[in-house]
């Protein structure tokens, strides 16, 4: 073990039964700072984990006595906030994605690339230092329903793991806010967020986007372009609507994700990065692979953990609490008094089933701040499209709106969302379409 320099020094846990890889991960460790116990099978870990305290853990796969999976659900059960990273074969994918299902922090493959390793440690002990408090923190997502406590509670665990996450759910439920806060609480908080919508790039610029160019590279490269990897290197990489990617540009991402490196446009050697993958779409991305529309190794790769979110209709009991954080924001924003909701717009709020979910509501309540009188929301100043709660039919625009609803969205889901095809479809101008979108507060 090497000794201490201080009483606060970090300790890793390493678990291998090859005495050449114990002695290249100690001498690598030492070299950060941190000291060192070795451990050749499980069972001998197990009894160091029992002995001491460990700030992160590194296990080989094959051990003599089990697989490195049976010490991760191990440390998971037990020992809970040990970070453990897996050593797996190269290009042994499957088994790093088990491991990460099965709680690993995150994996490094053989032979040890050290400049990965030291990143996946540094990153790893980043988790034991203090967060700010929520009451700092501008992003939240509200409620008190059961679905919505499980779904902050599943989100603190995630930000603790290096895995990729897909965040699955409905337009307007919050995916990208998801993805902040996992960002946000776990240990690559204090590196770079770097969100991308993948369905708004031009296929033929995508893959400078991703991985950037060299100046000259092409027509229009006056400068060099780092490209969005590189842009997020330390921190979180968020494709927000990846079904939407090309599958020549899926295979790519794949291989970017897979090697931890990419290689910029015009550029001869490929640049290291560390990203960490989060990904969203409102689309079923198991249908789309079913449909040969979307890779499924690729699918594989970066759904290891998803996370659903929840629609508005089923926490209809935080619709209340939302609406007042909503209004109060809006009244900021338009530097106006924030106006009173009352009981009966609450009511039909509640009744409302809001397929655009918590981004319809604030276009509801932005629109009904602007038509009430006397800065009070009463039920028929949020003019929604369904029969209010005294039972009296909705007015003849509403219905209208309702049908031109059904219309655009049916229109949106047979062109897999593409707005110019869908205009088509609908026999409307491009500009008239963006207008009914805003005006009807479909994304």
């Amino acid at each position: 073990m090497n000794q201490a320099s201080t009483s606060k020094a970090h300790i890793a846990l390493i678990v291998d039964d090859e005495p050449d890889i114990r002695e290249l991960l100690e001498i690598t460790l030492a070299r950060m700072g941190i000291n060192t116990q070795a451990a050749a099978n499980i069972a001998e870990g197990k009894a160091l984990l029992a002995e001491q305290s460990f700030d992160v853990c590194l296990t080989d796969m094959n051990l003599p006595d089990g697989d490195g999976i049976e010490l991760v659900k191990h440390i998971q059960q037990h020992y809970a906030k040990t970070p453990v990273a897996m050593i797996t074969a190269h290009g042994n994918m499957e088994t790093a994605i088990n491991a990460l299902k099965a709680g690993a922090y995150d994996f490094v493959a053989k032979p040890i690339d050290l400049n990965n390793l030291r990143d996946l440690v540094d990153t790893a002990l980043r988790l034991s230092k203090p967060k700010p408090s929520p009451a700092t923190k501008q992003l939240q997502l509200l409620g008190n329903s059961a679905v919505m406590q499980s779904t902050r509670n599943t989100i603190v665990k995630l930000a603790r793991s290096q895995a990729p996450v897909y965040i699955s759910g409905e337009s307007g439920t919050g995916k990208e806010l998801a993805a902040r806060m996992i960002h946000d609480h776990g240990a690559r908080s204090d590196k770079p967020f770097v969100a991308v919508n993948c369905g708004a790039i031009p296929s033929e610029l995508m893959e400078s986007e991703f991985f950037g160019h060299k100046k000259g590279s092409f027509t229009g490269a006056h400068n060099d372009n780092p490209g969005l990897f590189q842009s997020a290197q330390g921190g979180t990489l968020f494709l927000d609507e990846v079904a939407d990617l090309p599958l020549a540009m899926q295979v790519k991402l794949l291989r970017a994700i897979q090697e931890k490196s990419v290689r910029p446009v015009g550029a001869n050697e490929e640049i290291a990065v560390n990203v960490r993958i989060l990904s969203a779409t409102h689309k079923n991305l198991a249908t789309l692979v079913t449909n040969n529309q979307f890779r499924q190794d690729l699918f594989y790769r970066i759904n290891v953990i998803e996370l659903t979110m929840p629609s508005l209709r089923d926490r209809r009991t935080d619709i209340a609490d939302l609406a007042t954080y909503l209004l109060e924001q809006l009244a900021t924003t338009h530097e106006v008094p924030k106006p009173e909701l009352k009981d009966d717009a609450i009511a039909v709020l509640q009744h409302y089933d809001f397929p655009g979910n918590v981004r319809e509501l604030e276009n509801i309540l932005e629109r009904a701040m602007t038509l009430c009188e006397d800065n009070s929301i009463n039920a028929h100043d949020l003019n929604l499209p369904q029969t209010s709660i005294d039972g009296t039919e909705a007015t003849l625009d509403t219905q209208l709106d309702c049908t031109e609803k059904t219309s655009i969205l049916k229109a949106l889901e047979q062109t897999g969302h593409n707005k110019t095809q869908a205009a088509k479809v609908l026999g409307i101008s491009f500009n008239a379409l963006r207008y009914r979108l805003r005006k009807l507060g479909i994304e």
